[in-house]
């Protein structure tokens, strides 16, 4: 049986969470009301919405009701984060709900660099295009910078929980928590141990060695770190790929690739596939 929906999550900075039905986008929706002085720790849940967004302004939509969709404003005190590493909110979210869904369906999920929760897919031996993953969940960041200093920090995750069947098209593209776990999931309940897992990730984050104690538990997690790799970055006017391999996550949260020209770079912004180690 489901849960009640709650307005706040007791012990955390999470005292106002708002629950609608529709809504075009909780990131968007958040963002203005940090614009007009809206308080660290507003939240707002959606059934559905309308015109949700992905990294690099693609669309992101699902039906209503069958994913948690959640954004969540932070104001970081001065100095504890700059505009250089706000990504690792991302990575402090993706950890939250990765140990929140273990704990609640038992489905381990693991973070694809820079913003997705995966879940290993059929082994193969035959390049088919599967790319070896399902994705369950993409994050989005979103900051406000005022004189190069960040002002606020809006953070949202789509988590599919109860999509019933695969559609035919995504099967080698993403699934769902029902699915993976066999048993409906409830998304209120799933809602509330994110955001307690999150206070905590995000109060860690913020203190003396958070960056780094962070960043032991997102390379223990990665989907990422070990694989071959084909990242896709913007030059200019064109996209440029290459293939490499990855090897760490830097102090900012930038994927350090190695590829195959023997250049090692920081990688801060690009799309990543996963390659199967058949492909070199």
């Amino acid at each position: 049986m489901e849960i009640p929906k709650f307005g706040a999550v007791k012990k955390t900075r999470f005292n106002d969470v708002t629950w609608v039905s529709e809504i075009p986008s909780t990131n968007t929706a958040l963002l203005e009301r940090a614009r007009n002085g809206a308080c660290e720790g507003e939240v707002i849940v959606a059934d559905l919405q309308t015109q949700g967004r992905g990294r690099r302004g693609r669309s992101w939509t699902a039906s209503s009701g069958t994913s948690l969709m959640m954004s969540i404003l932070l104001r970081p005190p001065a100095a504890t984060l700059s505009p250089s590493n706000a990504s690792l909110i991302t990575s402090a979210l993706a950890l939250s709900a990765v140990a929140a869904v273990d704990e609640i369906t038992n489905v381990k999920l693991e973070v694809k660099w820079p913003n997705d929760l995966v879940v290993d897919g059929p082994q193969s031996t035959v390049d088919d295009g599967d790319p070896g993953y399902r994705k369950v969940a993409g994050i989005l960041t979103e900051t406000l910078i005022q004189q190069g200093a960040i002002e606020a920090i809006v953070v949202g995750i789509g988590l599919n929980t109860g999509w019933g069947q695969i559609p035919p098209e995504l099967k080698q593209v993403a699934t769902s928590l029902d699915v993976l776990s066999g048993s409906t999931v409830d998304r209120t309940q799933l809602a509330f141990k994110v955001l307690q897992n999150f206070e905590a990730e995000y109060a860690a984050l913020l203190e003396p060695g958070g960056t780094e104690n962070l960043l032991q538990e997102l390379r223990k997690h990665s989907a990422t770190l070990g694989k071959r790799v084909l990242v896709h970055m913007n030059q200019k006017t064109k996209t440029q790929s290459i293939k490499g391999d990855a090897l760490n996550i830097d102090e900012a949260g930038r994927l350090v690739v190695k590829f195959d020209n023997g250049d090692t770079q920081v990688v801060a912004v690009a799309d990543v596939e996963h390659l199967r180690l058949d492909a070199r």
